[in-house]
């Protein structure tokens, strides 16, 4: 084994994923990957796991928590809503109160910088902002 799928291994049995089964696990997993994604330097075992974390969040979303489809800011609402979130805690993905406020208000569009860290912020697929 190289060392990569070592430390795979190894982090795979520290962390031991599995088929979400309820909510409180929904959200531990979703814990992990915040953790994770938030780290300024990812080992390509941690990358491995935050792929599977990831897909094991949004199965699990997608069949207990499905996001409505709609315009882009609605879809930001209902995930903040969900979320207990308010504009400010959004200012790590657009960066100034005033762009947020612009998004959420329909009078700026979303990049495609903006859709990635929504994405990773709330552990959806960036389609839903399309």
């Amino acid at each position: 084994m190289t060392s990569a799928a070592t430390a795979y291994g190894e982090l795979l049995s520290r962390e031991k994923p599995e088929v979400i089964s309820g909510e409180q696990q929904n959200r531990l997993y979703v814990e992990r990957l915040e953790k994770l994604t938030a780290k300024k330097s990812v080992s390509l075992a941690e990358k491995k796991l935050i792929a599977l974390f990831t897909v094991l969040v949004e199965e699990y979303e997608a069949k207990h928590d499905p996001v409505p489809e709609a315009e882009p800011t609605a879809i930001i609402r209902h995930l903040m809503e969900a979320r207990n979130l308010r504009q400010e805690d959004l200012l790590d993905v657009f960066g100034t109160e005033s762009i947020v406020s612009d998004i959420l208000r329909g009078k700026r569009e979303l990049t495609k910088q903006h859709i990635r860290r929504l994405s990773t912020k709330f552990n959806v697929s960036p389609s839903v902002f399309f």
